[in-house]
């Protein structure tokens, strides 16, 4: 199955439909009035949906197994056709729309039994995905035009003894989302923290580096003052998702905030701690631009 663990957990919803297609307004009138031999076909066949979107990952090998969180199914009836339509929501790291799909599918196969032996003709017509939301898809972010500036603060790579790993995680995620950057190494050094802070011109500006428990780590203490806004829910977030992947991000001290309009986040030196911190909030964090935009417009 594909990899979905670095994906953070959204609500997530998809409604699909399907139609069957009777012959005659007898089969109609005999499902309307519950005479049909095999039983009360909507309560069956709606009940045969329910267990179809609760064994979809059994039958489909690529189909992740999911909490499912409600499932509806409505009937429509239009002159000979009925339209099944089947919705499912989740919070979870991945959509719902093969579940809903395969819901209508056997709704619409257990119509197709039970109105066969007194329609010869009935058929299963379209069965296609109506709608969809949850995931990146639902929260698109615009990062045309913007630039980051990525600042990997250590004692050892700035020496030379070390080689970057960190920057170049971040600066591949940025690169993905159609954000352009640039690296800067500097010691583990306040005031060199400070001047970048200061001249920095981009848009994000990332610190790497110096967010951990250590006697150089001081790059929390020498960003926090100057943030004209800290955020607050990036920062718990950040932590978050990395605690549930490795235990010791509960020490790490990962920044966020806003100064002069610019986004400042301060990461993780490790390359592993960085990435997982860039899968935690972006894209989404973008979205700040276009509340500071509108602000700017009131």
């Amino acid at each position: 199955m594909v990899d979905i663990t670095h994906k953070i957990t959204t609500l997530r919803e998809a409604t699909a439909i399907a139609i069957v297609k009777t012959s005659s307004e007898e089969t109609i009138k005999r499902i309307r009035e519950n005479t049909v031999p095999k039983g009360n076909v909507f309560e069956m066949a709606k009940a045969a949906g329910l267990l179809g979107v609760k064994k979809t990952p059994e039958l489909l090998p690529d189909c992740h197994p999911l909490p499912i969180e409600y499932t509806g199914i409505d009937y429509e009836i239009n002159g000979l056709d009925i339209k099944i339509s089947v919705t499912v929501k989740t919070i979870y790291k991945t959509g719902v729309e093969v579940e809903a799909m395969h819901g209508a599918s056997i709704v619409a196969l257990t119509m197709y039994d039970m109105l066969k032996p007194i329609d010869k003709h009935v058929e299963i017509g379209t069965i296609k995905l109506e709608k969809k939301r949850g995931g990146k898809s639902s929260f698109r972010i615009n990062s045309e035009g913007l630039l980051a500036q990525i600042v990997v603060c250590s004692d050892t790579i700035s020496a030379g003894k070390g080689e970057d790993k960190a920057g170049k995680a971040i600066a591949e995620k940025l690169n993905n989302l159609g954000v352009s950057s640039e690296i800067k190494i500097i010691p583990d050094d306040a005031e060199q923290i400070l001047s970048v802070l200061n001249v920095s011109e981009a848009d994000i500006l990332i610190y790497t580096g110096g967010t951990g428990v250590g006697p150089r780590d001081v790059t929390p203490e020498t960003i926090l003052p100057l943030l004209d806004l800290q955020l607050k829910g990036v920062e718990e977030q950040m932590r978050n998702y990395g605690q549930n992947r490795m235990p010791y991000a509960m020490l790490s001290r990962s920044v966020a905030g806003l100064k002069n309009g610019k986004v400042v986040l301060a990461l993780p030196g490790s390359t592993k701690g960085a990435a997982e911190c860039m899968d935690a909030i972006f894209p989404h964090v973008l979205h700040v631009f276009k509340v500071i935009e509108g602000k700017r417009h009131d």
